[in-house]
Formats: C-alpha cells, sequence, structure tokens
C-alpha cells in the first residue's frame, strides 16, 4: 500500500486514512523521536483522527504538544525546532480527510515518508507501559496570527481604506485571515467564517466555479479585494473588485516579482513548478531574478536543492505553485494566511490593477482525463513516447511529466494526479484551446491503450 501522495497522506475515512492507520502513523513517526505538535481542521473526522495520532505517538515515548484547532498553517509555525503531524484533508470533500508530517516548518521529504511508510508496513510495538509519554497543551493560534500581522507589515501599505473580503468556505481560515487582515488595518467582510466539517457554504475547494456567489458578493459590496481559502487555509484564491477571479498564476507572479524586486542578493532565485505559466518567468526576470522548477507538489525539495548549490549571492525569496506559496522569510511551508496579508498591503500601495496591468495574461487551460491510478505508468509511457511525434516543432522534457515548449513560446505539460484518478493536462497558448484539444487526443489515445 502507497501511503503518501504529493500532498501528505488522503482520502476516505472509511476505507484509508481510518483510526487504525493513524494510530500505525502516530507510532511510526513517533521512531524519530523528540516533540511532535499535534493538531487538526475542522472536518467531523478530525477529532477522532488526531487522538488516535496521539495515541500513536505517545504509546512509543515521543512527547505530545497539543494545540488542537487550526489552520495548517499555523500548526507548521509550531513545528520550528521540532516535528508535527496535521490531520487535514484540506480541499478534498468532508468525507475524506488526511495526515500530514512536519519537521522544523517544512513538510516530510520523500526519504522521511519513506521511512514513516516502511514502519507502518512493518508493524511498529508500543513501548514498556512506563516509557508512554503524555500530552502538554499549547495555544498556537495567538502567536502565529501575531507573528503574521508583524511580518505582512514589512510590505506595501497600511490598508485603512481598503475592504476586503473573505470566504473562509467554512473552514480554518475563519480563525486567522480575518483576524489578520484587521490587525494589519484593512476594513474586512468576512464570509462563511463559522467552522463547519460538513462545508455547507460550498466545496472546500475554491475556484471560479465554487466561488460564484462570492465573487458576486465582492462585486455588489464594492470590496477593493476578495480571498478565499481551501479547508485549512493554505491555499488562496484572489478575487478583483469587478469579482473575476485572478488567474493562479497571475498572482504567483505579482508576489514572485515583489519578493525578486525586493531582494538583497544578486541572485533572488523563484521556485515553481512545470505546470506554472512563464508569465511568472517573465516578470520575475524583469525584476533581476531566476526561476528554477521542480515537479507538482515538491516546493521544499526545490527550495533544498537550490539552498544546498547556492553561492553567496544565491536566495530563494519564494516558491509557489498553484494556489499554494511558500514564503521563504517567514517560514518553509505553504500558507494562504500570509499570502492574504502580503498581497492585501500590496495592494494597498498600488491597487490591484496597476500590479496585475505588467503582467502578461496568455490564456491558459487545464483539463484533466480520466484514468485509473494502476494505468497512470503505462499511459504515461506511451504519451511520453508519442507526444512529442504528434508535435517535432516542439522542444521536450520529461523530468516533471512530459512539457513541450514551441517556438513562440506557448508550452502544454502532461503528468498524471498524485491524489486523484486522472492524468491532467495544462497548457498555455493564444491558440490554447486547439492545443489542448490536439493533446488530449493523444493522452486519451494512451489511457485507452492501457489494458486492464
Amino acid at each position: 500500500m502507497e501511503l503518501f501522495g504529493t500532498a501528505g497522506i488522503r482520502g476516505a475515512v472509511d476505507e484509508r486514512v481510518t483510526p487504525e492507520l493513524a494510530l500505525s502513523v502516530g507510532r511510526a513517526a513517533g521512531q524519530d523521536g523528540g516533540e511532535f505538535v499535534v493538531g487538526h481542521d475542522g472536518r467531523v473526522t478530525s477529532p477522532a483522527l488526531a487522538d488516535a495520532v496521539v495515541s500513536g505517538l505517545e504509546s512509543v515515548g515521543a512527547q505530545v504538544v497539543w494545540v488542537g484547532q487550526v489552520p495548517t498553517p499555523a500548526l507548521a509555525y509550531a513545528t520550528s525546532g521540532r516535528r508535527g503531524v496535521m490531520v487535514t484533508a484540506s480541499h478534498n470533500p468532508p468525507a475524506d480527510n488526511g495526515l500530514k508530517l512536519f519537521v522544523d516548518g517544512q513538510e516530510y521529504g520523500d526519504e522521511a515518508e519513506t521511512a514513516v511508510e516502511d514502519r507502518v508496513q512493518a508493524g511498529v510495538e508500543p513501548a514498556p507501559w512506563d516509557a508512554w509519554s503524555d500530552t502538554i497543551t499549547e495555544d498556537v493560534l495567538a502567536t502565529y496570527r501575531s507573528a503574521v500581522v508583524d511580518y505582512a507589515r514589512g510590505f506595501g501599505a497600511d490598508p485603512e481604506r481598503l475592504t476586503v473580503a473573505v470566504d473562509c468556505g467554512n473552514g480554518m481560515g475563519g480563525v486567522a485571515t480575518p483576524q489578520v487582515l484587521r490587525g494589519i488595518g484593512a476594513d474586512v467582510v468576512s464570509t462563511e467564517a463559522n467552522v463547519d466539517g460538513h462545508f455547507p457554504a460550498r466545496e472546500s475547494k475554491p475556484t471560479p466555479e465554487t466561488l460564484g456567489a462570492f465573487s458576486r458578493f465582492v462585486a455588489a459590496t464594492g470590496a477593493d479585494l476578495g480571498v478565499a481559502h481551501d479547508g485549512d487555509a493554505d491555499r488562496i484564491v484572489v478575487v478583483d473588485g469587478d469579482g473575476e477571479v485572478v488567474h493562479e498564476d497571475t498572482v504567483v507572479a505579482m508576489l514572485a516579482e515583489q519578493y525578486t524586486a525586493a531582494a538583497a542578493v544578486d541572485d533572488p532565485v523563484v521556485v515553481t513548478t512545470p505546470n506554472a505559466s512563464g508569465r511568472i518567468d517573465e516578470r520575475v526576470e524583469a525584476a533581476g531574478g531566476r526561476v528554477e522548477r521542480v515537479r507538482l507538489g515538491a516546493l521544499h525539495e526545490g527550495i533544498a536543492r537550490e539552498r544546498r548549490g547556492a553561492m553567496s549571492d544565491t536566495e530563494v525569496v519564494f516558491a509557489a505553485e498553484p494556489w499554494k506559496h511558500i514564503h521563504p522569510a517567514f517560514g518553509g511551508w505553504i500558507d494562504g494566511v500570509v499570502s492574504a496579508a502580503v498581497l492585501t498591503r500590496l495592494v494597498a500601495a498600488d491597487g490591484l490593477a496597476k500590479r496585475r496591468a505588467a503582467i502578461t495574461e496568455r490564456p491558459y487551460r487545464k483539463v484533466a482525463v480520466d484514468c485509473p491510478d494502476s494505468h497512470k505508468p503505462a499511459a504515461m509511457a506511451t504519451v511520453e513516447s508519442e507526444l512529442p511525434d504528434a508535435f517535432p516543432e516542439s522542444e521536450v522534457a520529461t523530468d516533471h511529466g512530459v512539457r513541450l515548449t514551441f517556438p513562440d513560446d506557448s508550452w502544454a505539460l502532461v503528468r498524471p494526479s498524485g491524489t486523484e484518478p486522472y492524468v491532467r493536462i495544462y497548457a498555455e497558448s493564444d491558440e490554447v484551446d486547439a492545443l489542448v484539444e490536439d493533446v488530449r487526443a493523444v493522452v486519451e489515445s494512451a489511457v485507452e491503450t492501457v489494458e486492464d
């Protein structure tokens, strides 16, 4: 059983992420020793799973620091100098849940996850009864919110004349983002800020489709800016004053340009993923930096890679994939709350329209082709063989899926989803619909040729 995907362990609570698994993961992770901060999101099943994790950790002698119901970024913040387990399925449906492991503010890497997985499969016996540990309680939320406020004040301008609408989506953003934005001086109007694990207002995943009511609300109320979160508040979606969802790569480009321009080193680096738009490269290069890419779901690995090879004048100033941002000067985790605060102050200084006007927004599309997990390796092998033949004018890279780059700088990427039964297609081009359909034909044919 392969436990870890691109974002920890995740799945249905009645089949995959069961209390039994949570107990086993707690015991397996506890072999790493030291203190473990444990927290959970607002899902109905999260408290019971968190209790199981705690039981597993305590039964092998690991010290548990209980922080209760918090956003994932707050849990990550609390793991500075120690380890942590967050019970969350992030943007998945309410019947799902998951486990995400941290060490010193960063998600576990592949080696650490493999070690935990091997221990789960082998089984870990509890320690002798007199070696079991107990739990101490810590209130991290107020400390985290204050730290975000202090950090954000280093950007832009005071937003006392700015109205920001926040769609918390009944998730954990409701206990963090409105409070932080008020702390930096913004006028805040929050919606669906009550935490409810059924997610009655909308799906936990914020998309242009699920944010229809919020977009209309932003336009009707005259807010200057809208931000929306997923269930655990690590993701952020931005809405302009007209209620239009700002493309996720445009948001990344704005933040990447800001961090690059403000860097105090000669070689500022922005780490992103193969599915990210060329508009990011354009703005980073204009500000005097460079972009490096790493596979989807592995921003922390890309940051570590760049730091290992860094000269004295090199610094990773920002890292992001669509919807998810890491602010290295604040911490090594994905943090939608920090993004909301920094963007609010930048908009207060220059206005969203001005920031956006500098960015070339070519048409961008992403689609999903149904593909069972067991068929993905064979399907992708066929795609890697046949897609370059279908587009002989393109340059081909196969580091993270199959990426085609064309002479006019348009591009397409095909990669298997790490969390869902799809092969995903991403494309950016002035003729994006035609490009997507041509790529899709090759992918669908590859999937269909895989035998059960």
